[in-house]
């Protein structure tokens, strides 16, 4: 089962793996990423990050094992690098994960983003991603630990011209 779904551009680090899981139940890590999950050094990095249970997945692997993650009677995070590999995940191929949280955590100053907090930074395509998310029933926190949240995507969205 899937108890907590974050994105988070560094995927798996202490936050995600000591921190959040003292607010969620987790036994494992489930990281969505096409570019981590097909370079070997990327995915070593990742896996070894954690003492959890931890798999590296592209999309396409995503979609193929899925099924096998919700129904699982562990107790997973699921992870995407960014806001858009996130919508993939969860809307293009449409599944439920049984929760409608989604916390965005580091997102790192890039060009052409909106600082919305200390490390939260999106892009236009990003926001849409977001904004699409939202659309779909999700609630979406921004919060690089719990106790540091920043606000919810209502919050931020006029700032990409929705409204």
């Amino acid at each position: 089962m899937i108890t907590f779904i974050r994105i988070d551009d560094r995927m798996i680090h202490g936050q995600t793996c000591t921190r959040w899981s003292l607010e969620y139940p987790c036994t494992g890590l489930v990281a969505v990423n096409d570019k981590a999950a097909t370079t070997p050094v990327l995915k070593a990095a990742y896996k070894n990050a954690s003492d959890k249970k931890t798999f590296v997945w592209t999309l396409e692997d995503w979609q193929k094992k899925k099924d096998k993650v919700v129904a699982s009677d562990d107790q997973y995070f699921l992870i995407a690098k960014n806001p858009v590999d996130m919508a993939k995940i969860l809307l293009d191929q449409p599944f439920d994960p049984g929760i409608k949280e989604i916390v965005v955590g580091p997102c790192n100053d890039r060009p052409n983003t909106v600082k919305l907090g200390n490390n939260q930074s999106i892009t236009q395509e990003e926001a849409e991603a977001l904004e699409k998310l939202m659309q779909a029933g999700y609630n979406i926190e921004f919060a690089l630990i719990k106790e540091a949240a920043i606000g919810n995507w209502k919050k931020f969205r006029k700032q990409f011209g929705f409204n």
